[in-house]
């Protein structure tokens, strides 16, 4: 087992200008939280949304929507060809609350806790592709582009499949829970090989909280 790091100490190719909190006794500055209440506070939130909208969580149903109104503002024409208007009514919802939620909520709980790095290109992705700043950039785009995709495709995302399906027990969304950490796990090594392993081995094994 690795030595424990000090939560001041950098980790290679990581960066850390911020100092870390752990203050265990204020659950806004820790961290991580135990997911077993992470768990119980999706499950809280999911009961809200069933009760207050009649459906669950979901991030990229709030792109699709918004695609779908840019595509009929701007050709009309081609947008009631495509017969995607006859089954579906786009408006923009509280699935936009969402997103905006997860983004700040974000951002909020790296400044509370300190675990904020300013860091565009990781040292495993510099060792495979080199230090390109717009290179890193585009494959970001490209890669969130393309789970934007899957995500369609697949008619549900890491939260309306693997939060709202997984909980009413959808044998579709088990499925694709599976099949997405497989292929996640897999699209690593082809890119990486090792490295990323090798790499932020330490850092997990200090960083993951023992429940």
């Amino acid at each position: 087992m690795s030595p424990k790091r000090d939560a001041a100490d950098p980790v290679e190719g990581v960066g850390n200008p911020m100092p870390l909190n752990d203050n265990k006794s204020d659950p806004l500055r820790r961290r991580s939280w135990s997911p077993w209440a992470a768990g119980a506070a999706l499950g809280v939130l999911s009961w809200f949304a069933f009760a207050t909208e009649g459906r669950g969580l979901g991030i990229t149903t709030a792109f699709e929507s918004t695609a779908a109104l840019v595509e009929r503002a701007l050709v009309p024409e081609f947008a009631r060809s495509t017969g995607y208007f006859t089954d579906h009514d786009p408006k923009i919802g509280w699935e936009w609350v969402l997103v905006l939620g997860v983004f700040l909520g974000s951002v909020v709980s790296a400044r509370l806790s300190g675990d904020h790095r300013r860091l565009v290109v990781p040292s495993v992705w510099r060792a495979r592709f080199g230090g390109s700043v717009a290179g890193r950039l585009a494959a970001a785009f490209l890669g969130g582009a393309l789970m934007m995709f899957g995500a369609r495709l697949a008619m549900g995302c890491t939260s309306g499949h693997g939060i709202t399906g997984a909980l009413q027990l959808a044998v579709s969304s088990w499925v694709f829970i599976v099949l997405a950490f497989a292929v996640a796990v897999a699209t690593a090594f082809v890119l990486f090989g090792g490295k990323a392993y090798d790499t932020r081995r330490s850092f997990v094994e200090s960083e993951v909280p023992r429940v």
